[in-house]
């Protein structure tokens, strides 16, 4: 993939969920929370989560008719088994430790619309030999009830669905304790109702090679303690650990589910991905930002609950000195273009609540990075409007279109309806904790961008749409525009020349 972390220079009826006591500000990745009952402070009512990984359903005690039984006491049994059938086949595992050879590469290569159902207690152990659970380009094949553990796949390569083949379901599974990514993910696949859980870099890799990745659901499911082996700390800023990473992604609803105590970021959307309706989720005491839309397009971030993230990052980078706005969400390049197809032509983030987390939502744009600059970290990759980054060069790219093509504009971001509370006594901070933000830094480099100078800032605060309005805020919130030094009140926030956060309202005590 080869697609790294940027780096910035120097980024009506809210929903309520169970709010959780405060811990320390340590990794929280050894510790998965434990959400209470009790409704928020915010008085609405509570909702459940998806507590899957405590709470596992389980699959079936007998073998269904017609299928293939599997017997954990034959090492590889299943690889075997798989290979020996024809295509549509049915396989039950029984009770057990499933194991296969002890090669790296002897996994399971399903056929089209094969099934793996697991009985209760069958779990597919890769011992720490083998690389992959399940791969091949086989189509439409579903995998039930089934734990998934003990694999060691490469960074950046997934246990299961290494191919990312095409119209896979996953329900019902516990992906666990793997390296690399639990799960790959292919076109219209379906991930509901599993836990992913404990992995060496992600959950799930959505990423498809050579071809669109669309149709993808991700619902119900619990995503929990991934990026174990801290990828971030082994190779600085490859950007490359989390929850969930989206790649190219077109089309995606990620509802209802809970998404805590991963080591960095819970979902992030990462480059060219369009068209994402992000709702009914908890997303909870991760290392960093909460959710990352970066360089991608037209999303709709809905009735979710934010609680306790960015403690570790936030809070590393404050102590360093840092000024740059770090947030729970983070919107870096992305905005609405109705030019491309999708469910709306904004980022529309409404009806959200964002209780004591490191600062609130940050609008940024990095003036040095756009299609086919040396100071693009996602490299070879231009916008959706361009196809061929070598036309986002001199002359051509300082005149229309390209001058707006060429970039990842950070435009059309509606954020309203939202509560965002904070009490610094919690987060157990005094500064930088606090704030709201839409900036982007001093253009300079390379000599011949068109976007040199506060061009970019201009734009992004003043002229690209974007607006706060009708939200609630309670605590002591900031407000950053333009860049990380014009830091704001409530009332300047809303005055000439910003005009932002109409109709909202601040009462500066937390608790309310």
């Amino acid at each position: 993939m080869g697609i790294k972390r940027r780096h910035w220079a120097g980024t009506a009826a809210p929903l309520a969920l169970a709010l959780l006591a405060a811990t320390g500000c340590t990794s929280t990745s050894d510790t998965p929370a434990e959400p209470s009952g009790t409704p928020s402070a915010s008085g609405a009512p509570s909702t459940s989560v998806a507590r899957v990984c405590a709470k596992p359903a389980a699959g079936p005690a007998n073998a269904p008719a017609g299928a293939v039984t599997v017997d954990p006491a034959v090492v590889g049994d299943l690889a075997a088994k798989t290979r020996n059938s024809p295509p549509n086949t049915t396989f039950w595992l029984r009770p057990g430790k499933h194991t296969l050879e002890a090669d790296r590469y002897a996994q399971i290569i399903p056929k089209d619309g094969d099934s793996y159902l697991g009985a209760p207690g069958a779990v597919l152990d890769g011992r720490k030999t083998n690389q992959y659970a399940f791969s091949g380009a086989a189509r439409n094949v579903t995998i039930r009830y089934l734990t998934v553990e003990g694999f060691v796949a490469p960074q950046d390569e997934g246990v299961v669905n290494h191919e990312s083949a095409d119209g896979w379901v996953i329900e019902h599974a516990t992906i666990q304790n793997n390296s690399g990514a639990g799960l790959m993910a292919g076109a219209r696949q379906q991930v509901r109702d599993s836990c992913l859980r404990g992995n060496g870099q992600y959950g799930m890799n959505a990423y498809k090679a050579g071809a669109p990745l669309t149709g993808l659901v991700v619902e119900g499911n619990e995503i929990a303690a991934n990026n174990t082996d801290d990828w971030e700390r082994r190779k600085p800023g490859c950007g490359c650990t989390g929850g969930v990473k989206f790649w190219a992604v077109n089309g995606a609803d990620i509802r209802g589910n809970w998404v805590h105590d991963n080591r960095g970021t819970g979902l992030w959307a990462d480059t060219d991905n369009n068209d994402f309706l992000i709702e009914n989720n908890v997303l909870e005491a991760n290392d960093g930002a909460a959710l990352i839309y970066e360089t991608s397009y037209n999303a709709v971030v809905r009735n979710n609950t934010f609680l306790r993230n960015n403690w570790v990052e936030g809070r590393k980078y404050a102590d360093r000195g840092d000024t740059f706005p770090y947030p729970a969400v983070y919107v870096s390049e992305s905005g609405g273009e109705p030019r491309i197809k999708a469910r709306t032509d904004k980022i529309e983030i409404s009806r959200n609540v964002l209780e004591n987390n490191w600062s609130g939502i940050t609008l940024w744009e990095n003036a040095d990075r756009f299609c086919n600059s040396p100071a693009n970290t996602s490299s070879g990759v231009c916008t959706l409007l361009v196809p061929k980054p070598d036309r986002c060069a001199r002359p051509a790219i300082a005149a229309a279109p390209l001058y707006t093509d060429c970039r990842w504009k950070t435009q059309r971001v509606d954020i309203h309806d939202n509560r965002f509370v904070l009490d610094t006594s919690v987060v157990k901070c005094t500064e930088k904790c606090d704030r709201m933000a839409v900036l982007a830094n001093y253009g300079t480099y390379p000599d011949w961008s068109p976007y040199q100078g506060e061009r970019v800032a201009e734009a992004i605060t003043l002229e690209q749409n974007n607006r706060w309005h009708d939200n609630v805020y309670v605590g002591p919130w900031k407000f950053v525009a333009h860049d990380p030094s014009r830091v704001l009140d409530f009332g300047q926030w809303q005055a000439t020349p910003y005009r932002q956060d109409t109709g909202s309202t601040l009462a500066p005590r937390a608790g309310g």
